[in-house]
């Protein structure tokens, strides 16, 4: 088993140790995977599957279901911007616009050194302050387009 593979074996036999194997359990431990590996691999759900005591195509309805779920490999930083109506009457399209050109590459490609992708999303609850996004777990919201330079700076300086 290549080490990376075997890794994942025993980081979701430690997941499953801190959050048990009931059915709860599934999305808190995909989401910690998520945020280690920034994807969720075929091999890591047919081990979940396996250990969890259920179907690999349960954890796969999950994985697939939820937009914030990777099957392939993604940036280190996943920016994600809301597709819907409100947001995009907010201006989205410019926020978006400068997010590529600062990037070089538009939504749904990923940086080639692999530190970000860009995603549209359906709503991610921040309508009423738009336009928003979100680096990871972090919300942006009110974002003008001049202010994209500054938030890229603060993530290209992180060693992820």
């Amino acid at each position: 088993m290549p080490a990376e593979l075997e890794q994942i074996s025993i980081d979701i036999k430690q997941l499953i140790a801190t959050y048990g194997k009931e059915r709860n359990a599934l999305m808190p431990i995909l989401h910690e995977l998520e945020k280690k590996y920034h994807q969720i691999p075929d091999h890591a759900m047919q081990v979940i599957a396996d250990m969890m005591g259920i179907h690999a195509v349960e954890v796969q309805d999950v994985v697939t279901f939820f937009h914030f779920y990777n099957m392939e490999q993604k940036g280190t930083f996943i920016i994600r911007m809301c597709k819907d109506m409100p947001c995009q009457m907010q201006e989205a399209k410019k926020l978006a616009d400068q997010l590529e050109q600062k990037l070089g590459i538009k939504f749904g490609e990923t940086t080639a050194d692999g530190k970000f992708t860009l995603e549209w999303t359906s709503c991610i609850g921040m309508c009423d302050q738009g336009p928003a996004m979100l680096i990871n777990e972090q919300p942006y919201t009110k974002v003008k387009p001049e202010e994209v330079s500054n938030i890229l700076e603060k993530y290209r300086k992180e060693n992820k």
